[in-house]
């Protein structure tokens, strides 16, 4: 399962986030999210989780808890796709 984890510290790293995961199951993998110009964390990731059972205990533990000094956000992340059509669905409706 991939799960989005919004309002990170600016100061929690990949490994960070790794372990605080870990505590719930096997990561497959943890990715903060880096802007391309200044190299800063842009206060959001990704941690995927091949078990859905515990990512689903994950969620619900980690969610509005404190990591690293931030009450952080924590759910499943949407499929891009989902997204996107959601958005466009919205712009495509009449404003009149």
């Amino acid at each position: 399962m991939n799960i989005f984890v919004a309002k990170l510290s600016f100061n929690t790293d990949d490994e960070g986030l790794r372990e605080a995961f870990e505590t719930y199951g096997s990561v497959d993998s943890a990715k903060v999210i880096m802007d391309n110009y200044t190299g800063k964390s842009k206060g959001f990731g990704f941690v995927e989780m091949g078990d859905h059972s515990e990512a689903s205990a994950a969620i619900a533990e980690l969610n509005e808890s404190e990591l690293d000094g931030r009450t952080i956000v924590v759910k499943q992340a949407e499929e891009r796709g989902s997204r996107e059509r959601s958005n466009n669905s919205y712009s495509n409706r009449s404003r009149y």
